[in-house]
């Protein structure tokens, strides 16, 4: 019976294409037609009923696109951050803890000489000025290298900061610190702009990067007393020179302000071949004790000052 259906049905098929519209079928003969399959389902049947004769469709390729999901790493940062505007990026090139404790501090040694209130303010500022001058200055010439040990906190190593909106800002600071300075008197401004200029020529790469790289900041610290001892109100003020003691101490405290702000780029400057003192000094010892070293040089330096400026003064008999 299962031939004689089989055949039947065939034979049903022919009749049915050549036959005349209207034509009577049997109940075996009328079979109903199988819907339209798919390309997918068609070519999953004939692999299943011949042994995979069709190749199957590759996956996927009649199926609908999902909807898109937007991961967290692929969503866009958004375009204004406070922390990006240029007057905060100054700032930050500025090297601005540095700059307010060395303010701070020249105010305060101002004030234990007995210094007005206003000419403490004109101290702190004038001091604040020339800082910032400094960690511009730095930063410019740094710029390559910070880029290329991918230092973080450089505004202008990153990108985020134009080079030629920091040397404007450089040429302003400059015109600024100069009537600043000789505002604490001729002798006293004098001093100060010839302390900053010496910290400028010690920034270049060439004198940082040697043994010597101390000088420049011994030379520096060595004129802050005379630029506190001549100060006073105005051009015509004239005071006393500082005495030695107190110039000495002031040299030595600048070898250990230069150690501790070297620290945090010795790895940087070994790559790079640096021979200078801090360097000598971390590979032999280590940093953190170096650190430790260091920290307590200053400590004592600073005691020393404290003791010279309470028992010797800071400034000789007047001119």
């Amino acid at each position: 019976m299962a031939r004689a259906g089989r055949w039947g049905r065939a034979r049903a098929a022919r009749t049915s294409a050549a036959g005349p519209p209207g034509a009577v079928q049997t109940v075996d003969d009328a079979a109903p037609a199988a819907p339209p399959a798919t390309s997918a389902s068609a070519g999953a049947g004939a692999g299943a009923g011949d042994g995979g004769s069709e190749a199957a469709p590759e996956p996927g390729a009649d199926q609908a696109p999902g909807p898109t999901v937007e991961t967290e790493s692929e969503a866009e940062e958004p375009s204004f951050q406070l922390r990006n505007l240029a007057p905060f990026l100054l700032i930050r090139a500025a090297h601005p803890r540095q700059a307010l404790v060395t303010a701070v501090g020249m105010a305060i040694a101002a004030a234990l000489a007995g210094r007005p209130s206003r000419e403490l303010l004109l101290v702190l500022c004038t001091v604040l000025v020339g800082q910032v001058i400094l960690g511009w200055f730095n930063d410019l010439v740094d710029r390559a290298r910070d880029a290329r040990h991918q230092r973080t906190g450089k505004p202008l190593a990153d990108g985020r900061l134009d080079p030629g909106t920091v040397w404007f800002c450089l040429a302003l600071a400059v015109f600024l610190v100069v009537p600043l300075s000789i505002a604490n008197g001729r002798y006293a401004g004098s001093a100060y702009l010839i302390s900053l200029a010496i910290g400028l020529a010690g920034q270049w790469v060439w004198l940082r990067k040697g043994f010597f790289s101390w000088l420049p900041w011994a030379a520096s610290f060595a004129l802050y007393p005379a630029f506190l001892s001549y100060g006073g109100w105005g051009g015509a003020a004239k005071g006393a020179p500082p005495e030695l003691l107190v110039t000495g101490l002031a040299a030595l405290l600048g070898i250990g302000v230069h150690l501790l702000t070297a620290l945090w780029g010795l790895v940087a400057d070994n790559e790079d071949g640096w021979t200078y003192l801090p360097l000598k000094l971390g590979l032999r010892i280590g940093a953190s004790r170096l650190l430790w070293a260091a920290g307590t040089y200053t400590g004592l330096v600073l005691v020393g000052l404290a003791f010279a400026g309470t028992y010797v003064g800071l400034a000789q008999e007047p001119l």
